[in-house]
């Protein structure tokens, strides 16, 4: 028996057909013109257009750059939905031709989909108010990459004025194959920490290094040491990763430089795991600045701190219902928990919802064409995944046409899940 919400999805987006082409040059016109964190200007102008356009009470720099537009439609609950807004330092590498216009900058993490598809879901149920009732708060969030946008919309003095969302749903295009949608109660991202090391020495001539404290050797030795943190303090139990993603020191080959910088991620699952890897970051980072005879200890800056993002259980199996009916039972997939980060669960905190927390459902749906994800070796999903280029990847290209269909259809439907 079909759910109410399934069906008043596909009755929501029976004209999606007439709108596709529109969507499909908003999403072409974003990836061209990608903005980084804090720089979405352009873009949050556009999605501000856009739902000013569809009858929504829109609300411009929102913590910055951020958006909202809230469209009330009788009684019923508060439905969240959110998109994030900005690209990436990344040098585009797909030679699709709506490619990247601006030099060193791509949508690299798909949040070009992202907004397209909140637009999408926005403008069908303003085109079909009477099929639903309560209020639609659509959230167009800046610097989602930087961990910091959320929790500045939410501080906004602007977002006080806002209605109390009962649900929060949000969604993130990967590689898995297009029309795919997975779910995972409970914790489905890890948290993610960024710390920046500091490394002070005493430069001078490449040729008397006996004069000098080289900041780059113990850079080199902090690297190597950080990786023993997972591999030699973790309980193969524990998923853990350390990346080191940028060390910078120097200008000249034979000149041994003053300092050196380098800046490392880690992702845990855990409170308690999180704080035993920075207390090892730390102390290592100490151990070999002093073992190197550093003239000082060194600084170690911890920003990007992004919260675990964790499905409300009864929220996620509300929506997943929701999304079986509409893709079908093989389509929707449980896998994970993931070892990326999201900032998105901030919007469903306590904190900022009156003191109780507010139920949120965050799923993935597949970006990858179906005839690329055939072509590539391997018979699991796992052996599929680790060649295909994924987010981040300066290759990553996500189907238009069957991304904005799976992307606005399961935005759609699983706001309708509260709204029917």
């Amino acid at each position: 028996m079909t759910s109410r919400a399934a069906e008043q999805t596909r009755d929501t987006l029976s004209d999606l057909g007439e709108h596709a082409a529109g969507l499909g040059e908003l999403y072409r016109d974003l990836h061209a013109q990608p903005e980084l964190s804090w720089q979405e200007h352009r873009t949050a102008g556009i999605a501000a257009a856009r739902l000013h356009a569809a009858g929504y009470k829109v609300t411009e720099g929102v913590g910055g750059t951020g958006v909202t537009g809230v469209l009330r439609n009788g009684d019923g609950p508060v439905v969240l939905v959110r998109a994030d807004m900005d690209a990436l330092p990344v040098t585009e590498r797909t030679g699709l031709p709506y490619a990247s216009a601006v030099p060193g900058v791509m949508h690299a993490c798909g949040h070009d989909m992202h907004v397209t598809c909140l637009i999408g879901t926005a403008e069908a149920l303003a085109r079909r108010t009477a099929l639903w009732s309560g209020t639609l708060l659509a959230v167009a969030q800046p610097a989602e990459e930087l961990g910091e946008g959320a929790l500045a919309m939410v501080r906004d003095a602007a977002w006080r004025g806002l209605p109390r969302p009962d649900a929060v749903l949000g969604q993130h295009v990967g590689s898995f194959p297009a029309g795919a949608i997975v779910h995972r109660p409970g914790l489905i991202m890890s948290a993610a920490t960024t710390v920046d090391v500091r490394i002070f020495g005493r430069g001078g001539h490449g040729s008397s290094p006996e004069t000098c404290v080289d900041p780059v050797v113990t850079a080199a030795h902090l690297v190597t040491r950080l990786q023993t943190i997972v591999s030699r303090e973790m309980s193969p139990r524990e998923p853990v990763v350390v990346t080191t993603g940028m060390v910078h020191a120097g200008t000249k080959a034979n000149v041994i430089p003053d300092e050196a910088h380098v800046a490392l991620n880690f992702r845990s699952q855990s409170a308690r795991v999180r704080d035993q890897v920075l207390a090892a970051i730390r102390r290592i980072a100490e151990a070999e600045c002093a073992a190197s005879g550093c003239p000082r200890p060194p600084e170690l800056t911890v920003s990007g701190d992004f919260p675990l993002t964790v499905n409300d259980a009864a929220a996620d199996a509300r929506v997943s219902a929701v999304h079986t009916e509409l893709f079908g039972v093989e389509a929707v997939i449980e896998h994970g928990p993931l070892m990326g980060s999201e900032d998105f669960s901030v919007f469903g905190f306590a904190e900022h919802n009156g003191g109780a927390a507010v139920p949120s459902d965050f799923w993935f749906f597949g970006g990858t064409p179906l005839q690329a994800w055939a072509d590539a070796p391997g018979e699991s999903p796992e052996e599929k995944l680790a060649v295909i280029p994924g987010n981040h990847s300066s290759q990553f290209a996500p189907d238009p046409e069957a991304s904005i269909q799976a992307g606005t259809t399961a935005l759609t439907g699983a706001a309708l899940a509260y709204l029917s």
